[in-house]
């Protein structure tokens, strides 16, 4: 048994190594001649996975430790009788912290509160469910659009929902904060391929806050251009671009943050990625999953937060405890650093390469001094672990 896996999936060789042979390459340079003789093959999106690479190869199970398919030829591998697999939801929760730092640090930066704001979410999907559940946490008003579980939905719960599908033109006229948290499709009624184009930002709220951390094929660049040169768009937060790894440097100039697509690449998502794919491999070869990665994982990067709260604003404490644990402006900072002797595209792979581990809130403990059950409550809500200390603010 032969598997070959992409380099930046955690403990691929340690998880797929119970199972056989164990070749680690990295993901982008994975090539026909390295899986001819393999029966598996684990990535992340840097593959391309079709009939180019795996005609007359003898893989027969392939799983992707992502969310997204569309670096996957699906209708290639069901006609070859390839079984394959993704890991839908394994870097939600990443994702949305992500959100969370990108909106406290540019109320900060901008000098907006967020408390009252409007976000529209579009795509409530896996990502976008906790997305929604951390706006409301720091008390937002959302609203949520998500035309095919709108349409799949109707009429199965009676209960009234907390936060009801809206439409899109809705969503566009009235949101002060817009994210994007859809799949890539180009084709049927909900295609999302482009779906940020110019009648799109035509229809936004002006000095909209525009946020994508989904696809970034999803977003017409020139569009989103236009509509920042046009006041439509006041401020943008980029995480997935058209062209990967080739971004445009010129929109990279103009967005407020910019990042190179690693919303996800919390440490426990990326994990639990491999952790899925190597799941339904062994289900795939008949054989019980007896791995886990739980004695391999590193001690959390920040452990603890002590923070003084009595006469502050909930957003200002906010942003003092997830700085900490996680600094999306560093991640910023280090796109726009890149080599003179480097093109910009060889220096976002790097980047993503060489990922250092982004422990989730869930693994800090917060000692909030003099916070008021207001305050309390939101940090509880965004993942942390709150331990109120008795020590009297000063």
């Amino acid at each position: 048994m032969k598997i070959v896996c992409s380099s930046n999936m955690p403990y691929a060789r340690e998880a797929f190594g119970t199972l056989g042979e164990t070749v680690v390459l990295d993901g982008r340079a994975i090539r026909p001649a390295d899986v001819r003789d393999a029966d598996v093959l684990a990535v992340r999106s840097t593959t391309r996975v079709d009939r180019a690479l795996l005609d007359g190869s003898a893989v027969r199970f392939v799983g992707t430790a992502t969310i997204g398919t569309d670096h996957f030829d699906v209708g290639y591998l069901e006609q070859a009788g390839i079984r394959w697999c993704s890991a839908p939801g394994c870097n939600a929760n990443g994702v949305s912290e992500y959100m969370t730092a990108a909106w406290l640090c540019l109320a900060e930066r901008c000098g907006f509160r967020l408390e009252g704001r409007t976000l529209g979410v579009i795509g409530v999907g896996n990502v976008g469910r906790l997305v929604v559940a951390k706006a409301a946490a720091l008390g937002m008003r959302v609203l949520p659009n998500d035309p095919p579980r709108a349409r799949a939905e109707a009429g199965l719960d009676p209960r009234p929902s907390t936060h009801p599908f809206v439409s899109l033109d809705r969503v566009l006229a009235e949101s002060d904060l817009l994210t994007l948290h859809v799949p890539l499709t180009r084709e049927g009624p909900d295609a999302t391929f482009h779906m940020a184009n110019e009648p799109f930002f035509a229809r936004m709220k002006p000095g909209c806050v525009f946020c994508n951390s989904a696809r970034g094929a999803a977003v017409d660049s020139d569009a989103l251009l236009s509509a920042m040169d046009a006041g439509t768009v006041a401020r943008a937060v980029v995480d997935t671009w058209e062209d990967e790894p080739a971004i445009r440097a010129d929109l990279l100039a103009r967005v407020d943050l910019g990042t190179p697509h690693i919303a996800g690449h919390s440490f426990e998502g990326k994990v639990e990625g491999t952790v899925r794919v190597y799941r339904e491999a062994c289900r795939f070869l008949g054989r019980e999953p007896d791995w886990r990665p739980d004695a391999l994982l590193p001690p959390p990067t920040v452990p603890d937060v002590t923070v003084r709260a009595a006469g502050r604003s909930d957003e200002s404490v906010l942003r003092e405890v997830v700085g900490p644990v996680y600094d999306i402006e560093a991640d910023d900072r280090a796109l726009r650093r890149a080599p003179a002797a480097r093109t910009l595209a060889d220096h976002f792979d790097d980047l993503r390469k060489h990922y250092p581990v982004r422990r989730e809130f869930r693994f800090t403990r917060v000692h909030p001094v003099g916070a008021t059950p207001s305050l309390t409550a939101k940090l509880a809500a965004l993942g942390f672990s709150v331990h109120p200390s008795e020590v009297p603010d000063a």
